[in-house]
């Protein structure tokens, strides 16, 4: 069974909000190397939900057209 873009759009952003929190939450030095690491892990999260929602609302459009 295959999950939607949309879905996987929502469970991206999910991801990488969890990802930027941890980030912040990172008790130390504001950058570090465990910092650095969970903000471009999140980055690329919400880079990938973009995509997945531009693939969904390209679906959507050719489907409707």
């Amino acid at each position: 069974m295959r999950i939607s873009p949309l879905a996987n759009t929502i469970i991206y952003f999910i991801l990488g909000s969890f990802f930027f929190y941890l980030a912040l939450t990172v008790p130390g030095e504001r950058f570090n190397a465990m910092t650095i690491a969970l903000a471009v892990i999140a980055a690329l999260d919400i880079g990938i939900g973009l995509r997945f929602l531009r693939t969904h609302l390209h679906a959507k459009n050719k489907k409707n057209s």
